[in-house]
């Protein structure tokens, strides 16, 4: 091997060394910040717990490495020729995260010489995240069958180190592995040589391939986990909720996310608090969840819940002073109003008749010019939530001795509409409804008469229409109802349209309105379903 090359394997592993120091130390210094940072902001819980974290890169137990080497035999008995033929096979097994024992082999077919090695020794690796840098010192075997000599064992060193990079979970990526290899060999007098011949080859390997993870040291962690709280649990719709988060089990290297979604309301926040908006929510209970992720495979989740609780309506109780009054006098209405909520209380007082002098609570009710009878005063309790309730409170203004009862008059009790357009004048099942309450009511008034009046539109261009639905109406009542027909007046020329409207007059009352008389002998019903002309089907055979 040129000194040269030597020199460059020997500060190529100084270098490696250096950086796994450098970016151990730094990774320390990183982990020491993040945990005095959670120790300062406590009880917030930005920071998540290092003294048990998941990770999905866990050192393991056993190492298995395999793969491509060349050597460089400098110093050997047939000279420095590289070997790119070759390969390397390891074991390591780890007492802890950083120390173990590692068995390696190698191979290295060449032209002029061959070179076997199998030694043990001590090992260590760094475990970062990402990239694991190692090393190695081993003793054992080292076998040189170099081209006219005979193959000789002797002692071999080998000793290196390099940087695996973490490729899959149990699969990692030796990128490079740089190895001093030393062998002692005594060829005797080969061939009848006078001098005895000896082989001290210092020589340098470089390797490539993959390693394999088994096992774990100890019981893997358990995973991030994640947990919530709510504060209040327990508020009237528009109030705020606090949602905490306290997670755990998180790499302190990496930097924790959050986000919420809730059930009901709007939640706001990316840290470890979430702030929710329960305007406009109904009563009921209502789920947070909080989503952490660290941006690799460290994710949990966890729940908290409130409830909205259904607002209590305020209740008011009144009562009147005095119960009855004269015409103008006043009474004094008292009222005491509660909200079980503790919520402020506003009130409102209104009165059927008189007139209310509020005065907060309570009113005085002022009976000047009301009716006598009884004057009801409506008092509303309604808190700031507009959650409302009322309660009647009576007042009886003493009735002076009655008038003489009115003189009786026609009224018009109701009316009725024609709606077919292909027969207009029909008294159809509506119609019918209301003719079987007008003739109740002359069954219960038998001294009163019935004024039909029929109207028809601008626009009906049938002749007496409006005298046809007059007496279609009465047709029903005088035939199905059995009404006397002589208690009932047809009238024609109403302007109401499409109608015939019905007066009750009472026993020493006159109808006064100005519409003509139909002449009944002229205007028949017409019926709703016309017989069969008689004789028809006889005729029909007659032909025959």
């Amino acid at each position: 091997m040129s000194p040269r090359f030597t020199s460059f394997i020997g500060r190529l592993l100084l270098a490696m060394l250096a950086v796994s120091v450098v970016v151990a130390a730094q990774q320390s210094d990183q982990a020491a910040q993040s945990n005095g940072a959670a120790a300062q902001n406590a009880p917030a819980p930005s920071a998540p717990s290092s003294s048990n974290y998941s990770d999905e890169t866990q050192p393991s137990k056993v190492d298995v490495f395999a793969g491509y080497s060349y050597l460089n035999p400098s110093g050997a008995i047939n000279g420095g020729k590289g070997i790119p033929q070759g390969f390397t096979i390891a074991g390591s097994y780890w007492f802890n995260k950083f120390l173990g024992g590692v068995v390696e082999t190698g191979n290295s077919f060449g032209e002029i010489n061959t070179f076997n090695t199998l030694t043990a020794g001590p090992t260590f690796r760094i475990p970062l995240e990402g990239l694991t840098p190692f090393g190695l010192a081993t003793i054992g075997i080292n076998r040189e069958a170099p081209a006219g000599f005979p193959s000789r064992t002797g002692f071999g060193f080998t000793g290196g180190g390099g940087f695996d990079l973490h490729f899959l979970k149990r699969v990692d990526i030796r990128l490079i592995e740089a190895e001093y290899v030393y062998g002692h060999h005594n060829f005797g007098f080969p061939n009848g040589s006078p001098v005895s011949v000896r082989d001290n080859p210092g020589m340098s390997k470089i390797s490539g391939g993959l390693v394999f993870h088994f096992g774990s040291l100890g019981p893997p962690p358990p995973p991030p986990s994640a947990a919530c709280s709510a504060s209040p649990t327990d508020v009237f719709a528009g109030e705020p909720v606090q949602v905490t988060v306290q997670p755990s089990g998180f790499n302190p290297k990496r930097t924790v996310t959050y986000s919420y979604t809730a059930t009901g309301g709007k939640v706001s926040g990316t840290g470890p608090t979430g702030n929710v908006d329960t305007a406009g929510l109904n009563p009921g209970s209502y789920t947070v969840t909080a989503n952490l992720s660290d941006g690799k495979k460290g994710t949990a989740s966890c729940n908290a819940t409130f409830n909205v609780k259904q607002p209590q309506a305020p209740t008011i109780s009144c009562s009147a002073n005095p119960t009855t009054v004269k015409p103008g006098d006043t009474a004094q209405i008292t009222c005491q109003g509660q909200s079980a909520d503790n919520r402020p209380l506003t009130y409102k007082h209104e009165s059927s008749a008189g007139s209310v002098t509020p005065n907060n609570s309570n009113a005085s009710l002022s009976t000047q010019g009301a009716q006598p009878g009884p004057i009801t005063v409506t008092s509303t309790v309604t808190d700031d939530r507009n959650l409302s309730a009322n309660t009647q409170t009576t007042v009886t203004v003493e009735a002076p001795p009655p008038p003489p009862p009115p003189p009786p008059q026609a009224s018009k009790i109701n009316q009725i509409e024609f709606p077919n357009k292909q027969k207009p004048w029909r008294v159809d099942n509506t119609a019918k409804a209301v003719l079987d309450d007008v003739a109740l009511r002359l069954q219960r008034e038998p001294d009163s008469r019935l004024v039909i009046v029929g109207s028809k539109d601008a626009d009906e261009k049938r002749k007496n229409l409006d005298a046809e639905r007059a007496v279609d109406a009465k047709f029903y009542l005088t035939n199905d109802k059995g009404i006397d027909p002589n208690r009932i007046e047809t009238r024609s020329g109403g302007t109401a349209g499409k109608v015939a409207e019905f007066w009750i007059v009472p026993a020493g009352a006159s109808y006064t309105g100005s519409e003509p008389t139909v002449d009944e002998t002229k205007i028949k019903p017409i019926p709703d379903h016309p017989a069969p002309v008689r004789g028809g089907k006889k005729k029909a055979a007659a032909k025959k």
